[in-house]
């Protein structure tokens, strides 16, 4: 597994939703210095989730016989439906604040899209 790769583009992809989504609410050049500072805590987030939430699941299961994408198929729905859970309790909670139905949406399509990056590594 190639976590720090899958890392960097996790939390490429985290910068460019999160801002996104709050981008359409404000638009301001204030902001600039913002986003790039944002970059810190975002990878930070992103390396706990993936580290703690999504690493152990492949370390664990995986075996000589069992390919990523083996393990991405069958345990993938189970962690999207909780995931999804806790990221709808998350909005819920919010009461309608941008940044934290943005943090959420952001968190939810990140590590999906991770598990899939996981599974391609060594498809063949």
């Amino acid at each position: 597994m190639n976590v720090p790769s899958n890392v960097g583009k996790s939390t490429l992809l985290a910068m460019c939703i999160f801002w996104i989504i709050n981008f359409t609410k404000d638009v301001s050049m204030d902001l600039a210095g913002i986003v790039l500072l944002s970059a810190i805590p975002i990878f930070i987030c992103v390396t706990l989730v993936i580290i703690i939430t999504i690493c152990p699941i492949f370390w664990i299961l995986k075996k000589d016989t069992i390919s990523n994408y083996a393990i991405a198929k069958k345990y993938f729905p189970y962690y999207a439906i909780v995931m999804f859970g806790l990221c709808l309790m998350g909005v819920i909670a919010s009461r309608a604040d941008i940044y934290s139905i943005s943090f959420f949406i952001t968190v939810f399509i990140t590590t999906a899209q991770s598990w899939v990056w996981f599974a391609k590594e060594n498809k063949v």
